[in-house]
């Protein structure tokens, strides 16, 4: 008789794992993909492979100007777990001192030499910075265990098994499951004629996956990288319009070369435990335009553009019941969690609440309802959020910029920032240019984290705002410290 554990490893071996432990499922990188040097990352004593994808310059003038040719990488290490893990770390050098975000977990490490040793108690997302390196971190992205795999062999799954896919491009309609299994890394090419969409109107590039239907899931625990496709050829990663029923969980994005996965006139969308690291210029994470009863939730983020964003575009429906939880993020240049700029139908009922920003290090405002079109967002709540490191912190502003495209301008209404902790970045001196209103000048450097509330004219205001337990700097936030003008009416704090 061949022993159960025999049996459970060949089988865990067949689907691409490398570990039979009941505690976790840790996946093998395909040959040929270059994985990181500067981490060794094991899990319950076993490797876990450390891939790695561009970042930002740590330097804050090159990262406002976009720059291509000055960049860091970022170290990922990915595996599952189903009860309580220890992970342990190398550094090539000694250790002097180690960071673990978010806060919030509470994790406590141990240094010992080169190594660095922790306790992991449930699935999230995790980086660890070592010796004051934020900005060449190790990310750690620890899953749940999936249910319900599905079958290669069903005609409605498209499965994408353990080892590297070329894909340029792929359309995904009704009732039909994209599976990348752990282990699948896709890399993302361009076709030769060129195959476009077309995206309110106007024709885009043929997003590497094009979800236009209804029932439609995206799912595993696979890499999607786009790395190959070049600046000028900016292209959607998986971008999903005109459906409904759709859930995308699980994977991993490196390198978007565009938004990352914008949702257009959809409805009941789920968007869980996906992993996005961009940092070329417009690599935005979700952004959720015109669409309805959208959940976005246990995600993270390292973005240069805007992390979680809401609009709303002409004549392709409203906005409402969005809510973002649980995530944590990393904003490089733009916003962390958003509303606008493009506001051109009206936006209500969103949430956003239980995130961690870890850092958020931009020219903008780490939580905004941005507005310079011609609708009403109403109803909007920032709620139990902590950012551990800002320097524009909140932000509801009404006014054109350049992202304007209607003549009259909208109304902002009931507004409120909840249980909200956050620490001013520290003060650096050689950032300038930073864009407020509908121009670019200098930012004057502050010794915390700006606040403003930014009406337009006298009937174009800003109403109902509440501040309610906003803890800046470990003192609440008073009145005096919130910039504002004379069209903000019925601001409460407490």
């Amino acid at each position: 008789m061949i022993p159960k554990l025999l049996i459970s490893c060949y089988v865990i071996s067949i689907l691409g794992f490398t570990s039979c432990s009941p505690k976790v499922k840790i996946y093998p990188a395909p040959e040929g993909i270059e994985l990181s040097d500067a981490f060794v990352v094991k899990v319950q004593e076993q490797a876990v492979p450390v891939y790695k994808t561009k970042i930002p310059p740590d330097h804050p003038i090159p990262r406002l100007n976009h720059s291509r040719s000055i960049f860091g990488y970022a170290s990922i290490a990915s595996f599952d777990m189903n009860e309580s893990v220890t992970v342990s770390i190398d550094y090539p050098k000694a250790v002097e001192s180690v960071k673990i975000l978010p806060t919030s977990y509470g994790i406590a490490p141990q240094i010992e030499g080169n190594k660095i040793t922790f306790k992991l108690d449930n699935p999230g997302q995790i980086t660890v910075e070592v010796n004051g390196d934020w900005h060449q971190s190790l990310h750690i992205f620890a899953n749940p265990f999936e249910n319900n795999i599905p079958n290669p062999n069903d005609p409605n799954v498209k499965y994408f098994g353990p080892g590297i896919h070329d894909l340029t491009s792929l359309n995904v309609g009704d009732n039909t499951t994209v599976y990348l299994a752990g282990g699948a890394y896709i890399r993302c090419g361009m076709d030769e004629d060129e195959k476009e969409v077309e995206v309110r109107g106007q024709k885009r590039k043929l997003p590497t996956f094009f979800l236009e239907g209804n029932n439609i899931t995206i799912r595993g625990r696979g890499i999607i990288d786009q790395s190959a496709i070049p600046r000028s050829n900016r292209r959607y990663t998986v971008f999903s319009q005109f459906s409904k029923n759709i859930n995308i969980e699980g994977i991993t994005i490196f390198d978007p070369s565009h938004w990352t996965m914008p949702i257009q006139s959809s409805d009941s969308i789920h968007v869980d435990n996906i992993k996005i690291i961009g940092w070329r210029g417009n690599s935005d994470g979700v952004d959720i335009s015109s669409s309805r009863d959208v959940l976005v939730e246990n995600c993270f983020f390292r973005t240069l553009d805007d992390a979680v964003v809401i609009k709303s575009f002409t004549d392709c429906g409203e906005v409402r019941n969005v809510h973002t939880r649980k995530c944590v993020v990393w904003n490089e240049l733009a916003h962390s969690l958003s509303i606008g700029a493009e506001v051109h139908e009206d936006i209500s009922n969103i949430l956003f609440e239980d995130c961690d920003v870890i850092h958020d290090v931009g020219r903008e405002t780490a939580l905004r309802v941005y507005h310079c079109d011609d609708a009403v967002i109403s109803d909007v709540t920032f709620e139990n959020i902590r950012i551990e490191e800002a320097r524009r912190l909140i932000s509801c502003w009404i006014g054109k910029t350049r992202w304007t495209e209607t003549e009259e301008r909208g109304n902002i209404r009931n507004v409120v920032f909840k249980n909200i902790t956050a620490t001013s970045a520290p003060i650096d001196t050689t950032l300038t240019g930073f864009q407020d209103g509908s121009d670019w000048k200098p930012y004057i450097i502050r010794n915390h984290a700006s606040m403003e509330l930014v009406g337009f004219d006298e009937e174009h205001t800003i109403e109902g705002v509440r501040f309610e337990n906003v803890v800046l700097d470990g003192k609440p936030v008073e009145a005096e410290q919130v910039t504002k003008n004379i069209f903000v009416k019925n601001v409460s704090y407490k």
